[in-house]
């Protein structure tokens, strides 16, 4: 089951009982770390670099070894949750929790050095196909911050509260997007975009969906969306910015879209995806 974006008036109260969120939270903070230690070994010297999608979505070795890394350690602490990473790891479990693993977000930043990438982890439970997101960690490899929230708990920065700007004006907004892999999908952006920037305050693109998704979360832009996206690209990042105070929704089939709620209402029909 593909788990779903966080639902903005979710009743926490009315929420299957769960182990220890606190011990969740815990566990994929150590994890982000195992993947995080793996991926900076091999900055500068990549091996295994190969393409998935299309000739411009990479994968290396350091992506391989940092999901190894993170799955060990879960598997060690917790061998009958489910998992699904991006580089292949995907077993259903049997407790009802499952584990959602990007190991390496931004890895063309991370191929030309470009300090902006991420281990982003979740856990979710799922109860009679409804999916819960419980516990978000995204650790920016670079300058070793940690992002973690806690479902119905608030988002924090290191132990630091976080909390997303609101309220922001369309005209006064910095927004943060990316692009699609596949040439098409990018020109429909583009054109979408051309039409987005001149009622904005500017544009800003890490190639980062978890971290675009943390900034949202910590006030360091306003709004954050893709259209075309995959569960373990935001999973961690949207319950991160929703319980900093951000509206996130689905954007189209597979994106998301995270904003403070008033900029989030004026938005949502400027970004909509079209001729998908």
């Amino acid at each position: 089951m593909t788990p779903s974006i966080p639902e903005t008036d979710r009743d926490v109260a009315n929420a299957p009982q769960t182990p220890d969120l606190w011990s969740l939270l815990d566990l994929a903070t150590r994890a982000a770390q195992a993947g995080g230690i793996e991926i900076r070994r091999r900055l500068g010297n990549v091996t295994g670099v190969s393409t998935k999608s299309s000739d411009t979505d990479p994968v290396s070795d350091a992506d391989r070894a940092g999901e190894r890394a993170v799955v060990e350690l879960i598997r060690r602490e917790r061998p009958q949750d489910g998992l699904l990473g991006e580089e292949g790891s995907n077993e259903d479990g049997t407790t009802g929790l499952r584990w959602v693993i990007d190991p390496l977000d931004g890895t063309v930043n991370y191929l030309y050095g470009i300090p902006c990438f991420a281990v982003s982890i979740a856990c979710e439970q799922v109860t009679d196909g409804r999916v819960y997101p419980l516990v978000g960690v995204v650790l920016d490899v670079t300058s070793q911050e940690v992002f973690t929230a806690v479902r119905g708990s608030g988002a924090h920065l290191d132990g630091k509260p976080l909390r997303a700007t609101e309220p922001v004006g369309l005209q006064d907004a910095l927004v943060a997007t990316g692009f699609a892999y596949l040439p098409e999908s990018r020109r429909r952006q583009a054109l979408l975009l051309t039409e987005l920037l001149p009622r904005i305050r500017d544009i800003r693109t890490r190639g980062s969906a978890a971290l675009e998704l943390c900034q949202v979360a910590a006030g360091r832009c306003d709004a954050y969306y893709e259209d075309e996206l995959k569960v373990w690209d935001w999973a961690a990042g949207a319950l991160i910015a929703q319980e900093a105070g951000a509206t996130v929704t689905a954007l189209g089939p597979d994106g998301v879209l995270a904003a403070g709620p008033g900029l989030h209402r004026d938005l949502a029909p400027l970004v909509a995806p079209t001729g998908t």
